[in-house]
This record gives C-alpha cells, structure tokens and sequence, in this order.
C-alpha cells in the first residue's frame, strides 16, 4: 500500500476520532470538569480512531485477523474495567464506553476503505450524542399510543408490503388494482403524516402559530383549519395569527402534493409544477403579509393526534383503490371529462388519494400528463374549498375577515392556471 493511501486512512480515522472526543468532551459539565473524573475526552478519543485503524493495518501488514480481534478484546477488558470503576462511583452510564468502541470499529473501518460506512457512522454517533437533551424532551413527550402507532406504521412497512404480489389480476378498467402499489402508497402517505407528527411531538405545539401551521400542515392541515377555527371563537383577538396559522398549513399541503408527485412520476411534476406552486406561493405572500401586520401574541398550540392506525391507513388504502378505480373508469367511458368531476368530488374528502391514482394513470400511459396535472390541480382546489368553508362556517366574524382575501387569491391563482396547461 502506498504511504499517501496509508496516511489518508489513518488521517480519516484520526478526525472522526477528534470529532467524537470534542463532543464528548464538550458535553461534560462544569462539576466533571473540574473533579477530573471523566472517562474520555479529545485526546483519548482521537488516539482510539487511531487505534482501531493501527489494529487493522497490523492485522492486514502480518496476514492474521487475530492480532486484530486480540487488540480489540483487550480494548474490550479496558473498557469493562473503566466501566466498573464508574459503577462504583454512582455513575450507571454506558454512553461513552459504547462511543469508545464503536470510534475504534469505525478506525478499522477507515483502513479498510470503507470510507462511506466509517463517515456516516461517524457522523450518526456525534449527532446522537449532541442531541441527549432533545432526545430526552421528545421521550417525555411521547406516550404508549405513539409508540404502538410507530410499530403498527413499522409492520406495514416491513411486513405487509413485501408479501403482497406486485401485479394487476383483472381485465380494464381494474386493471389499475395492483396490491402492493396500493400499500406503497398507504406507506407513503402514512410515513409523511407520520414525520410531521413526531417533528411536531420533537418541538412542541407551542412554539407559535407560524411553526404549528408549518408542522401540522404536514400531519393534517384540514386538522389545523378546524382547530384554529374553534378556537378563533373564543377569542377574536387572535383573528390574524389564526389566520396565519391556516394559510402556512395549506402552503405546506401545495409542497407536500408536488413532493408526492416528483417522488412518484417526474414527468407528471414538469406538468403540475406551476399551478401547485404558484397557489403555493399566493398563500405563501398572504401568510407574509399576515405576520407582518400588527396582531395579538399567541402560543399557537394545537392539538394533533397522531396520525398513523391500522384502520386509517386501511381506509385510506381502500379509498385510493376506488378513486384509482373510478378515475380510471371515468376515463375509459367518458373521456378527460369524466375524470375531472371525479377529481373533484374526490378533492372534497382528501387531496393524497387522487395526487396518487393521477400518477399511477399517467405512469401506466392510461393519461395523458396534461389531463392528470389538471386533475391534480383541481383536486386540490377542491380540497381548499372544503377547508375554506371550515374557516367560514365555523371560524369568529374577525377569522373570516383575515382570512377571506387569502383563500380568494389561492382559489383564483390555482383554478386560472389549470386551464392554461
């Protein structure tokens, strides 16, 4: 092996080692600091990189992995001694001791080449490690019905899907009805619900309006448009930041349909890109115009259940499957015509469902890309309207007035460039 190759692994080994030791040794409070008690810091940590990459390269200089696996067992009894001795003295920790064999594992990593692996290990270990206290606040958020919820989410992931068969089992139009298309897409739209919610489980529901529209725009904003309606009743003060609240939320509804559109049919996204985002960018400019104007402070918080159950998400798989269904149906018997009423009469109960069958039609080539990106559009106008008469029904006199010239310009912007596709 050449001396450069040499020296650049053992120099990848020796930062990722430094970047460990400074956090950790950063991480130590005033009191370890002072009584000199702490296990490892930059220097110590730094030298294990180097260690686990001496203990590869001695192992691959004299042909035998054992001299490798010895090195490393008798780290191993070192640590265990470190650890005992922090036993006796109260401290149950295992954080740091686990850190010191996992930076010599990646040291060994980095010798033999394996520099993706080693980097993003590396990186993963100093992020975790940064974030204890986060960590900990979202443990003390979460509740036994998260946890179940995230590993029903995880079955359906990892179990369900797979199995099911990957084909369509009938003629026209229900040739659309493939099994494990489906549940793809219940996991999609499950999966980006599902990390709104916990993002909003990570920074709390009171952080302001702004910052609760943007993260339950991504969990529900129809839920974010009935909250913060009712709750404009009992107090009409707050007309402007509830206000803000909804509009940020519908402008995260326009960005979560062009990702599910780009993640599923690229070609469908160069179509629907510019009503979605121009609506998008109409409620964003009034949200703008909303924070700046004078208004009342507000904690802004909502109250949003965790999206993800095995019935829901059974729901949503069944009512996908019947708009794909219908949609494509439409199209057979009545033309581009047909499918635009279904899109939206489906736009009413729920925007994913249509983005989803739109995509799969014009990936299939059953639609033309004009036809699904109007549809899409459509659909999503349909959508805001529903939620629009929430805020009109149900929100105060002062809501509705905020509000009202910002739905007029999200509806005028995204139905007048549907027609221009």
């Amino acid at each position: 092996m050449e001396h450069h190759t040499l020296f650049y692994r053992f120099g990848v080994a020796l930062f990722i080692g430094l970047l460990v030791g400074l956090q950790r040794e950063f991480s130590y409070d005033e009191e370890d600091k002072s009584s000199k008690k702490t296990f490892a810091g930059i220097r110590t940590f730094t030298l294990m990189g180097l260690l686990g990459s001496t203990a590869a390269f001695l192992a691959d200089l004299f042909g035998s992995p054992w001299i490798f696996v010895g090195i490393i067992v008798a780290f191993g009894l070192l640590i265990a001694v470190s650890y005992f001795v922090s036993a006796r003295r109260g401290e149950m920790g295992l954080t740091t001791e686990i850190s010191a064999i996992l930076i010599v594992l990646i040291g060994a990593l980095a010798f033999w080449d394996e520099m993706a692996a080693a980097t993003a290990l590396g990186v993963v270990m100093v992020a975790l490690l940064s974030l204890k206290k986060e960590l900990h606040r979202f443990v003390e958020r979460i509740n036994r019905e998260d946890v179940l919820a995230t590993l029903k989410f995880a079955i359906i992931t990892a179990i369900i899907l797979p199995v099911l068969p990957d084909q369509s089992f009938w003629p026209a139009p229900f040739d659309v009805l493939n099994p494990y298309k489906i549940w793809l897409m219940v996991v999609l739209i499950s999966g980006i619900s599902f990390l709104g919610y916990m993002l909003v489980k990570a920074v709390g529901s009171n952080r302001g309006v702004g910052l609760t529209g943007l993260l339950g725009g991504l969990v529900s904003s129809t839920a974010v448009t009935l909250s913060f309606s009712q709750r404009s009743q009992k107090d009409e003060r707050l007309a402007k930041p509830f206000a803000l609240a909804i509009t940020i939320a519908w402008t995260v509804m326009f960005i979560r349909v062009l990702i599910v559109v780009g993640a599923l049919s690229r070609p469908l996204l160069g179509a629907v890109w510019l009503p979605i985002l121009a609506a998008g960018l109409a409620g964003l400019a009034y949200g703008v115009y909303l924070y700046f104007a004078p208004r009342h402070d507000d904690d802004g918080s909502v109250s949003v259940s965790n999206p993800f159950e095995l019935g829901p998400a059974i729901t949503f798989g069944l009512l996908y499957g019947v708009i794909l269904l219908i949609s494509r149906a439409a199209q057979l018997y009545f033309g581009d015509t047909g499918v635009y009423i279904s899109s939206i009469l489906s736009g009413l109960a729920d925007v994913d469902a249509i983005t989803l069958s739109m995509a799969e039609l014009s990936n299939t080539g059953a639609l033309e890309l004009t036809t699904a990106a109007r549809a899409i559009v459509l659909a999503t106008m349909s959508n805001t309207v529903v939620k629009g008469s929430i805020v009109l029904t149900g929100g105060s006199p002062a809501l509705r007035r905020a509000f009202l010239p910002g739905f007029i310009l999200i509806l005028i912007t995204g139905v007048s460039l549907a027609f221009v596709l």
